[in-house]
């Protein structure tokens, strides 16, 4: 886990690594499953749900066999190969420093570039339509994307390291990327991800909520306002239709004391989502630095107390 946390945060993600990132490969699975499941099952309610009920158990037990079984390999040959591996391994499981490049992307394209780079910019890291955001809306699609990946691309995976190693934290991989892909409530994967998204919030509770504390720890220590961010994360952790996405967010909003989230377009449609904390100053695009700060910090106390219980509770 240390060895994985460390890499990335020397690394991040960097093009000349000549192997596939997993998260990639991952995805290739998806779309592969999702196109025979659509022929094996019936094109009906249930038979979706079925179809999506089985991917949801092949890929991420697929991934912890197989992750296991090339590190078992590995250890055969020497243990000092096994570890090796498994650092490697856990390093791809995680994205702090690749979250901050990119974020920081947005922040040079708002301030030096022009506004279509910066709507291209951020369309790099977020789900949403970015052709017709203004450059708030910008500047908030990226401050919301560092406070919610911290959690899905940071704490969540260091948690699962901590438990199990790297397959465990792939396995979590595995698990959010088929969210992020089938995981909508539109036509066509109300039923088909429903299990992949139900699956992705019982992965992400816990972690999310640790993430949420921790970045408020983080906006006392980086001198933002760490009572606000908690006040806010007190109101606002539930105003969003997952369980999970606004823990994070509502930390981060009152930490920096702007309002996050609100109606945004998906797919050329308009979903009008609530608002999280209060507008008590126009958001600029300085909270993306700010965010990406707390973000850091909120990192290594992450990685601090999941060795600490690790070493305390369960043994190295």
């Amino acid at each position: 886990m240390l060895g994985g946390f460390l890499l990335d945060l020397l690394l991040g993600d960097p093009v000349w690594v000549p192997w596939p990132h997993p998260v990639v490969v991952m995805g290739r699975c998806v779309n592969g499953l999702e196109v025979m499941l659509r022929k094996i099952f019936p094109a009906t309610h249930s038979g979706e749900l079925a179809a999506g009920c089985v991917l949801a158990g092949i890929l991420p037990l697929g991934t912890v066999l197989l992750c296991w079984g090339v590190l078992y390999l590995a250890e055969l040959v020497s243990p000092w190969v096994s570890l090796g591996l498994e650092i490697l391994l856990c390093w791809q499981a995680l994205a702090m420093k690749d979250l901050r490049m990119e974020s920081e992307r947005v922040y040079h394209a708002l301030e030096t570039g022009t506004l279509e780079e910066a709507r291209t910019a951020v369309g790099r890291i977020v789900g949403r339509d970015t052709a017709k955001l203004s450059r708030d809306g910008v500047t908030r699609a990226a401050v919301e994307t560092v406070a919610e990946n911290f959690s899905d691309g940071v704490s969540a995976p260091l948690c699962f390291m901590m438990l199990g190693g790297a397959p465990l934290a792939l396995c979590y991989k595995a698990i959010n990327t088929m969210d992020s892909m089938v995981g909508y409530k539109n036509e066509a994967y109300r039923y088909f991800g429903r299990a992949a998204a139900k699956l992705d919030d019982a992965a992400n509770y816990l972690p999310s909520r640790l993430s949420a504390l921790l970045l408020i720890i983080a906006a006392a220590l980086r001198k933002q306002d760490g009572r606000n961010a908690w006040r806010i994360w007190r109101r606002d952790r539930r105003c969003h239709a997952s369980p999970n996405s606004a823990q994070c967010e509502a930390a981060m909003a009152g930490a920096l004391h702007v309002q996050l989230a609100g109606p945004a377009y998906y797919f050329g449609k308009l979903y009008n989502k609530p608002t999280i904390g209060d507008s008590v100053r126009p958001i600029e695009p300085k909270d993306i630095t700010r965010a990406n700060r707390m973000m850091y910090t909120a990192g290594f106390l992450c990685v601090t107390l999941l060795a600490g219980v690790r070493v305390l509770f369960l043994g190295i």
